[in-house]
């Protein structure tokens, strides 16, 4: 699903455009700036959209989703997500 991106022992940051209130949760693609985007199914209410988007890469990175913190963009479409 998604290509190695973890180090052990070390903090990795990820930037993510999301789109959310689609048909389904999925990665779409890596922009040219490393940016990346995933379409999510949640609304963009009550944080529903960043726990869903927290779920999916927990999930696909096969890792806990406590490593995992929105650090920026909680309420905007461009996040700053840290993995630690």
């Amino acid at each position: 699903m998604f290509p190695p991106l973890l180090l052990p022992n070390e903090k990795t940051y990820l930037r993510i455009k999301v789109t959310t209130k689609q048909p389904k949760t999925e990665y779409m693609d890596t922009l040219d700036d490393g940016t990346i985007k995933i379409h999510l199914k949640a609304v963009p209410e009550k944080w529903r959209a960043n726990e869903e988007l927290i779920r999916f890469l927990a999930e696909g990175l096969d890792i806990a989703k406590s490593r995992i913190e929105v650090i920026s963009g909680a309420t905007d479409t461009v996040k700053l997500i840290r993995i630690s």
